[in-house]
């Protein structure tokens, strides 16, 4: 897996996390096909974000990434500090990714 910045025009394969052009419909690296996003499939980073720093003693923001398991343990824990910490923690991870690399780890 590559540790590269994608430019403008690059994307991380959605198989390998390679840097790819981002019309491209096979990755060079591993020949696997790329999937085109679709909008139903994205999620907002800065609601995200928001959602872990106001309702991470929830796990507001797992609910809305599809994390339901992880959003369950956090709403059994919600009677301690511990899921209001780690959310504010989270929150501002999200906020510091970029674009892609937020869609990549914690959507697709």
């Amino acid at each position: 897996m590559s540790n590269a910045t994608p430019g403008a025009d690059e994307q991380f394969c959605s198989s390998c996390g390679e840097v790819i052009k981002k019309e491209a419909e096979i990755c060079t690296e591993c020949g696997v096909r790329q999937s085109t996003p679709s909008s139903s499939s994205s999620k907002d980073k800065t609601s995200a974000a928001l959602l872990a720093i106001f309702l991470g003693w929830i796990g507001g923001h797992h609910f809305y990434l599809g994390n339901t398991g992880r959003g369950i343990i956090y709403l059994l824990f919600s009677w301690t500090a511990i899921p209001a910490l780690i959310g504010i923690i989270e929150g501002i991870i999200y906020l510091t990714k970029s674009e892609d690399e937020f869609q990549r780890q914690y959507v697709n």
